[in-house]
Parts: C-alpha cells; structure tokens; sequence
C-alpha cells in the first residue's frame, strides 16, 4: 500500500494544535473550547477513515485515467513539476470550494467545516465524510495531463495541510505583498464569516489571487462571526456530518413534484421546491446576538474525553498507516470502533441517557478487538495495559456517567 500522506501529516498537524493550546494558555485568549474542540477532534478521526477509502478509488480510476488517456508519457516530480501540480489543484479546489458554497448537495459535504461557531486549528480538522469523496470527483483531468495518482493525492494532502495553517486567531494580518498573493489566516477568518458582508468570499486555499481575479475577495475589517445559518446544534459527528443532507432529503420527501425531488440537490441554496413556502429571510448573526451551542456534560467528563482522545489518535493510526500490522478487515472493524468511539463522545458532552450501555459496551468490545487484533497472549504488556485502561474506563462510566444518578452527582456544575 503507498505511504497515506495524512499519517506523515498527522503528528505536525497535532504539533501544531498543542503549541496553539499552550500560547492561548500562556496569553490567556479563550480561542478554544472544550466541548467544540473534542467534536471536531472526533469530526477528524472518523474522517480519516473515508481518507483510506478515497485513497483506494483515486489509485484505481485515477489510475486508470492515467494509464489510457495521460498526454504526456513521463511527468516525474521536481521542483518545476510540483509548483504546477500544486497551482493546478489550488485552481480546481478554488471552483470546487466556490461551488461547494452554491450547489445544495456540495454545500451539504461541506457545511459541516462551517458548522464551527470558533476559529482554531481543531476547527481545522473538522471536515466532513464526504467532503473528500466529492473533491475527487473533480481532480480527474490532472491525470490526463500526465501527473500520477499518487502525486495527485499527495499533493492534496498537502495542500489541506496549507489549509490547516490559516484556521487560527492568533496570527494577526501579514504583509501587504503575502496578503496580495497568499491566502491568509485574516482571509480565511473572512471565509468562515456569517457576517453578510463575509458569505461566500476568500474560497481560495493557497492563492488568494483567484478571488480577487474573479471578485469573490473580501478584507478583514469588521470582527468575524464564525458559524452557520441553520447549524446542527449537535456535538454528535452523525449529525454534523449529516445535517444538511437530512434538511435536503426532508424537502425533496416534501415536494410534490417527482422532477423537484431530483433538482433540489442540484440547485443553489435557498431554492424551494414548487408548492413548499418560501424559506424565511436570513436574520444576520452579529456578535451581540449569537447564542453559541452548549450543554451539561457528565460530571468528571473532561479527564475521561482527554485520555480517550488520546486513545481514538492511537487506534486511528492503526487504521490509516500503512505500516499497520492491521490487515483489511482489521482496518474496517476498527473503523465501526473509532466511529462508536466519537459518537460515544458528543453523548458524554450532551449527558445522553443511552451513553451509559453504549460506552460499557464500546470498551469490553473495543478492549477485545484489539487483544485479538494483536495475536499476541493476552498476558503481554500491551494487552495487559488496554484492559486496565478499559477496567479503569468502565468503573469511571458505572461512577459518573448514568443519567439516574441525582444530577448533582452525575452532571458537570
């Protein structure tokens, strides 16, 4: 299997997310918060197991493209080469993201990064499912011009990794030549704006240069408001991914004309079917008037979600390095596993009645997947430290996480 550009990306990627939580700790900047933090941590983590199954259908139709129909015969990389490719796909993702914000079913891969109400780096990684799926559908023409899949996907790994470096509130406005040319922090911040003066401006990801080329450009002036219209109002990663979708298919159940259900995941935002009312007029959110999504979570929560984090980086490795000792079928059940895992999570941040039973279930059969997974003796030390993890888990859960418990004792003040 060819080395997955997002297991050498990973350890920078979370380099970078500690040094952004010790510099707003030291200089006491309330950038980042817990509960929206461990959601879109979780939002990554499942992501990463769609990254395994793109990379599996770019290699094959990429693959095919460029064995039949790729007009030059011998694009090796170098440092002529890389810039190209690099440009090439920052000018796609450019009309991909831009469309990904007026087409009904691209915004629905995409809101889910939008549905972040803050700015950091963790924001960064919240990505949804499918978003990856649907951006591949577009880079298909870069084989016909001779690049290699592989070169393609790596690239693109990298250039989400350019991405991940303008989510953060703590790099102020550049010079005036890199802010003409580079896409920025400050333009990005314009980018994830609900203020109306900020919708659908800065799509670009490593030039700025598109959107000012074809008037999508924006300045930072006024103070972002980050989120979006209509948002989840859910930590659940089923529900941030899947949002928009089910508001989509709700309409098109609704319609009464068979051809409306069809055209309304093609069409722009805001579109109704014929014989549904008209959507109501946005109201501009303002700093003043968002009320941000928060909840109660279990009492004792956060130790338990750090240590478990932790856990999911770990088990997440095991499915998407390709030196893995973990074969196919071992990657897919841990991807159910990583999935029950972060699911398991937004139910501890919202005090869920069915965390209980769902998590105690999680760690006896997460505890034994992975022993079995190991073929070593249950006795070796590896094994032996996930089931004092797991003994240690469940006595925590039967402890603080049972909603019956007076809420005093089971809820965080």
């Amino acid at each position: 299997m060819p080395t997955n550009i997002y297991a050498l990306l990973t350890p920078i990627a979370l380099g970078f997310i500690l040094l952004e939580i010790l510099v707003c700790w030291y200089y006491k900047k309330s950038y980042i918060t817990f509960q929206e933090a461990v959601a879109n941590f979780g939002t990554a983590l499942g992501n990463q197991t769609m990254n395994v199954l793109v990379a599996a259908g770019v290699f094959v139709v990429y693959g095919y493209l460029w064995e039949n129909y790729r007009l030059i015969d011998s694009l090796e990389m170098n440092a002529i080469t890389f810039l190209v490719l690099l440009l090439g796909i920052d000018f796609i993702f450019y009309w991909v993201h831009r469309w990904g914000h007026h087409i009904n079913i691209m915004w629905a891969a995409h809101s889910p990064h939008h549905s972040a109400e803050e700015m950091n780096f963790f924001v960064a990684l919240r990505a949804s499912v499918t978003q990856r799926l649907f951006s591949f559908f577009f880079f298909w023409p870069l084989t016909l011009f001779g690049f290699k899949p592989i070169d393609i996907y790596a690239m693109t790994g990298l250039h989400l990794f350019i991405s991940f470096l303008h989510h953060t509130e703590l790099i102020p406005k550049l010079w005036r030549w890199i802010e003409f040319i580079f896409t920025t922090p400050s333009h990005h911040r314009v980018h994830h704006g609900i203020n109306f003066a900020y919708l659908d401006k800065n799509f670009g990801e490593f030039l700025i240069v598109w959107d000012r080329l074809f008037n999508t450009y924006a300045e930072e002036e006024e103070k972002v408001v980050y989120g979006m219209y209509n948002p989840p109002r859910s930590w659940n990663p089923i529900s941030i991914n899947f949002h928009y979708y089910i508001l989509l298919w709700k309409d098109a159940v609704a319609a009464p004309y068979w051809i409306d259900k069809l055209k309304i995941w093609f069409m722009p935002l805001g579109w109704r079917p014929r014989g549904l009312p008209p959507k109501p007029a946005l109201q501009e959110v303002t700093q003043e008037n968002q009320v941000r999504f928060q909840t109660k979570m279990f009492w004792r929560a956060k130790p338990y979600l750090i240590l478990h984090i932790l856990l999911g980086i770990v088990l997440m490795m095991f499915i998407i390095d390709p030196n893995s000792p973990w074969g196919t079928a071992e990657r897919w059940i841990g991807s159910f596993l990583l999935w029950h895992m972060i699911i398991n999570w937004s139910g501890i941040m919202e005090s869920k009645e069915w965390l209980f039973f769902s998590e105690i279930g999680r760690l006896i059969i997460t505890c034994s997947a992975i022993i079995y997974f190991s073929h070593a003796p249950i006795y070796s030390p590896l094994n032996l430290l996930w089931i004092v993890i797991s003994l240690i888990s469940s006595v925590w859960t039967i402890r603080y996480f049972r909603i019956y418990l007076p809420l005093k004792y089971n809820r965080q003040p």
